[in-house]
């Protein structure tokens, strides 16, 4: 009888693990980076790793929400600015895809937890919260990657990295002034009404 409890526990215990293992889901971006330290051998080139999973998670965010845009806004200036973000981040990504392939750095394959509530967040609102909410949005985080891509391209360690963020520079810099001249057309249009 005993040993039959033994076994019954043990059993139990095993699924017990296996059924919290199957529940554990890590974030993509984190995948990627475990890849990267596992596969670059210097700090120099774990940081330019992180820089192309981070670019990499922000691309795949800016297509999601472009698209979201288009489908959600009823603001021309707003939908441009969503066909604009969809398809330039379209195209970087796959730049960004074919160079960390050259260099053996893994990307993440899906957004991360962070960007991915960023777009169940907004795909919750409508109307002129959806507009505002995306203009903001699309302002904040084009002035993280303009600081982020400046940082690739001043002290980045690998030369081809360094000259891709470079390029992407001034496209970041119109995204953030279309960005900001939606946003100031949504407050426009909101005081004539």
């Amino acid at each position: 009888m005993n040993t039959r409890i033994y076994l019954s526990l043990v059993a139990f215990a095993a699924l017990l693990s296996i059924t919290s293992c199957g529940n554990k889901s890590q974030d993509s971006t984190e995948v990627a980076e475990a890849e990267n330290d596992k596969k670059l051998d210097t700090l120099d080139l774990k940081a330019d790793g992180e820089f192309a999973v981070t670019a990499a998670d922000g691309g795949m965010l800016e297509v999601t929400l472009g698209k979201l845009a288009q489908t959600k806004s009823a603001a021309p200036a707003i939908q441009e600015l969503g066909k604009t973000m969809e398809l330039d981040h379209s195209k970087a990504n796959e730049e960004l895809k074919a160079l960390a392939g050259q260099k053996n750095i893994s990307l993440p394959d899906s957004l991360s937890e962070k960007s991915q509530r960023m777009v169940d967040d907004l795909s919750q609102k409508t109307g002129k919260d959806f507009d505002k909410a995306y203009a903001d949005m699309m302002v904040d985080d084009h002035q993280k990657d303009i600081d982020t891509f400046r940082k690739e391209s001043e002290k980045g360690n690998d030369g081809d990295l360094k000259a891709w963020a470079t390029a992407k520079l001034p496209i970041l810099a119109h995204h953030l002034e279309m960005a900001k001249l939606a946003r100031e057309t949504l407050k426009e249009e909101k005081k004539a009404n």
